[in-house]
């Protein structure tokens, strides 16, 4: 009788102990206390999470960067041209209420066109303009070597300008709160300032109680 007693506890003691050690693991891993005992859980950038609100998220992110690079490509100024076109990034406009990295969309949209586009479309890193005069400056005065002639402006022109902008408009009320936001974003002539390729997206949220933005 006592040896059954024995066998059972032990049985019923295993799968516990494993699941406490399961728990302790994934705590440890993730480094991450949440008060509810729920790990952290991974989910994929397009996916919508439990924590979410009505504001700009990484789903939409995600979506409109995919239409607007895949839009780009079939401008005829891009799919035509014989020469890859030179783009540089302007920074991107925010005018929701929700105070985001902005500029994150065209770095997501470079990085796709980079990635996938097979050299139709070139980027100019203009942010990095100090470096590069530095370096080319390095090279002229012998600082450094140089497999090209130094003294030759290579700097490349734009031939496009890419830049977007953000816009909203939020209801609230008892009911909840409810925000519309249009993302637009334009090609636009370097040369005539004429606007070659313009596209948008468009998204509604209602939800019962707002989210905090970061």
């Amino acid at each position: 009788m006592m040896m059954s007693i024995q066998k059972s506890l032990s049985s019923w003691f295993k799968p516990i102990s494993c699941s406490l050690l399961a728990t302790l693991m994934v705590g440890c891993t993730t480094g991450v206390r949440n008060p509810s005992g729920v790990p952290v859980t991974q989910i994929n950038a397009d996916e919508r999470g439990f924590v979410a609100g009505t504001g700009i998220e990484s789903q939409d992110l995600v979506a409109v960067t995919d239409k607007m690079a895949r839009s780009i490509l079939s401008v005829k100024e891009i799919s035509q041209a014989t020469i890859p076109p030179r783009i540089v990034l302007k920074p991107v406009e925010n005018k929701t209420r929700f105070p985001i990295n902005k500029d994150i969309f065209l770095t997501r949209i470079r990085s796709e066109l980079n990635s996938k586009a097979q050299g139709r479309v070139r980027f100019l890193a203009r942010e990095q303009m100090a470096a590069l005069q530095n370096e080319r400056e390095l090279k002229q005065t012998g600082q450094v070597t140089s497999n090209s002639n130094p003294n030759v402006q290579e700097f490349k022109g734009a031939d496009f300008f890419l830049t977007g902008t953000l816009e909203g408009m939020t209801t609230r009320g008892t009911s909840g709160t409810s925000d519309y936001i249009l993302y637009n974003f334009q090609l636009i002539d370097a040369r005539t300032s004429e606007i070659v390729w313009e596209n948008s997206a468009e998204i509604k949220k209602q939800g019962l109680e707002d989210a905090a933005y970061r």
